[in-house]
This record gives structure tokens, C-alpha cells and sequence, in this order.
């Protein structure tokens, strides 16, 4: 089965669901900003993917942060960062059996789909 984690208002969620109902994808959606972000889970993707590709740092979440915030960040920290401002990851972020994809390319995702 494939998640797809994000919030529900994103554009680029909305694209990534929209592609996946167009090709009968069965998947879940978890909505960050409603049903949280445990740090298992944060563990996990910091574990999955570079922390480079996780923070989205382009947007406004990012640069509102306060600047101590932002120069500080590092593998160790970024879990409480993620689960505190859950806006600041960037979307979608998609598991399925393949691996994770952080993506809402339709190329990426039908390789993922295809490793699954």
C-alpha cells in the first residue's frame, strides 16, 4: 500500500493524489498538519532521505523560522524541527513497498510504483 504524507491544501499534494486516483493507485493519505508527525516517523525519513531533500527551505515556513533556527539545523535536531513546523517538510512525501519518494514527478512516481 502507498502513503502519500503532506498537507491537504498543497498544490503539489493535490497534483500527486489527482495522478494517482487518474491511475487507479489505491493509497492513503495522511495529512501531517491534522493527524501529526510522530518522530518514529520523522526517524524514518531522516533515516530514507538527505535532509537536504526533506526541508523545503524556499518555503515561507522555512523563512519564517527564527534565524537561530535555521543555521542550526542538522541530522540531530531536524526531527523536532519537522514535527514542530510540519510545513517545512517539502511534498509529497510518498512510501510504498519500493522505498520513499519525495516527488510529485509522474516519472519518479511510476519507477516507484514499478519497484513495488
Amino acid at each position: 500500500m502507498i502513503t502519500v504524507y503532506g498537507i491537504a491544501n498543497c498544490d503539489s499534494i493535490r497534483k500527486t493524489r489527482q495522478w494517482l486516483d487518474a491511475h487507479d493507485v489505491p493509497y492513503d493519505f495522511h495529512d501531517y498538519r491534522k493527524q501529526g508527525l510522530d518522530a518514529a516517523l520523522c526517524d524514518e525519513l531522516l533515516g530514507a532521505l538527505p535532509l537536504s531533500t526533506l526541508i523545503n527551505t524556499r518555503g515561507t515556513t522555512w523563512r519564517g523560522l527564527p534565524e537561530q533556527l535555521r543555521v542550526s539545523l542538522e541530522q540531530s535536531n531536524a526531527a523536532a524541527l519537522m514535527q514542530a513546523w510540519p510545513a517545512v517538510i517539502r511534498r509529497p512525501l510518498i512510501r510504498a513497498p519500493g522505498g520513499w519518494l519525495c516527488s510529485a514527478d509522474p516519472v519518479a512516481l511510476n519507477s516507484l510504483l514499478a519497484d513495488a
